[in-house]
């Protein structure tokens, strides 16, 4: 018990900071303002989005029961398309495989990925030698301020643009003024020329077609796009529970992912089905032409089996990432990503409990959900965190009688 003690002192201590920290106030105040518009004139314009979100919770809860058999013709598909694929019961297995697959001391450029976040892809990889940026402008900055993600949607979205222009300036050794737009172009002038040197690129994925074999990948700023398709190796790590069915339900995921996550139409949306090609010389198809000669995905489990097959928190794994849930939690408008680990607010209670070597980091995490309901009301999938976490919250007390 003593451990426990200690992990909800330290926790206490940090929330009770954030709830005091003026930049988060700031920059929160600025972001969940923005976020509710937006959404809100989103899914005014298309409303079908909310009977679509009701199909896709009945698609992934199908997909759930059948993992297995889907990643299995997924697989096959990727290995059909050219490409390799591989299962990783965990982060470490993870890890081992794409250092296995590219050699030692690569350049590497990363997309934004949770579940990268979550194995700390970046630092073991970089431990093993490896020299990893991160492309998504909030993860760059974040990389640069030895911080981790405050929001699995918009990872910096604790720090105001003035607290960014320090971070800017003191690394670009030059002054950076206060403007977004500014700093914006210093980060696409460091970043273009990594793109064509790097060695790899590697990226999660929003959703994976088993029937044909094809990731699908939401973004915004074209780096994802760049790092899929610059470097000569893609690597793509995904969890089990992004498996669909069909290419049709993958882009159903998709356009409900990216609706309440506050956009009409997002800036890009990448269609991945095996390395690049061409036919254009007598129609024989030749593999690696103007993009990656190689495509690798990487399906990993770390704990998301067990979670699927309990019946008491299976419907955590339907969770898109779109992070409507913590714009509208009470205790993230106060604390941020404080309010949490690796995964944050109360559904971040549950995928701790679940994907972290260590357990006990889930406890005080679940103490701190109000269990109000608030986010459900915005949860497209409608996930009932408050009785998850209560239900969690029993299981720990047992644990420690």
């Amino acid at each position: 018990m003593s451990n426990m003690k200690k992990e909800m002192a330290n926790y206490a201590a940090d929330i009770n900071r954030a709830s005091n920290d003026e930049n988060i106030q700031k920059a929160l105040g600025r972001a969940v303002a923005s976020y509710r518009k937006n959404v809100t004139e989103a899914l005014d314009r298309y409303p079908h989005t909310l009977e679509m979100a009701e199909e896709v919770k009945a698609i992934k809860l199908k997909a759930l029961d059948n993992w297995q058999p889907l990643m299995e013709e997924a697989m096959e598909a990727i290995r059909r398309n050219h490409g390799q694929a591989y299962f990783a019961k965990d982060g470490a297995e993870c890890i081992q495989k794409i250092h296995e697959i590219i050699g030692p001391r690569r350049e590497i450029v990363k997309g934004k990925s949770m579940l990268g976040e979550e194995i700390h892809l970046r630092q073991e990889l970089a431990a093993l030698g490896h020299d990893v940026w991160e492309t998504d402008l909030g993860e760059f900055i974040l990389q640069l301020n030895d911080e981790r993600p405050m929001h699995i949607l918009s990872p910096a979205i604790h720090m105001p643009r003035e607290q960014v222009a320090e971070v800017f300036s003191k690394f670009f050794g030059r002054e950076i003024a206060p403007e977004v737009a500014e700093e914006v172009a210093a980060v696409r002038e460091f970043l273009r020329e990594k793109y064509f040197t790097a060695d790899v690129g590697i990226s999660g994925a929003n959703a994976v077609a088993a029937e044909t074999g094809q990731i699908a990948i939401i973004e915004n700023e074209g780096n994802v796009r760049l790092c899929t398709g610059v470097p000569p190796i893609h690597i793509a790590v995904v969890g089990i529970e992004k498996l669909v069915p069909s290419f049709i339900d993958a882009m159903k995921v998709c356009e409900v992912n990216w609706r309440f996550g506050q956009y009409g139409a997002p800036g890009y949306l990448n269609v991945i089905s095996g390395p690049s090609k061409t036919g254009d010389i007598e129609k024989v198809t030749t593999y690696g032409a103007h993009g990656p000669r190689e495509f690798h995905v990487i399906f990993v489990d770390n704990g998301r089996s067990d979670m699927i097959a309990d019946p008491r928190y299976k419907e955590a794994a339907l969770c898109l990432r779109c992070g409507g849930c913590m714009y509208e939690c009470p205790v993230f408008a106060l604390t941020a990503g404080h309010f949490g680990h690796t995964y944050m607010g109360g559904i971040g209670g549950i995928w701790t409990a679940f994907v972290e070597k260590d357990k006990e980091e889930a406890a005080p995490v679940l103490y701190n959900c109000l269990r109000c309901g608030r986010c459900i009301e915005r949860c497209p999938m409608k996930i009932d965190v408050p009785s998850m976490t209560a239900q969690l919250r029993e299981d720990v007390m047992k644990k420690y009688e």
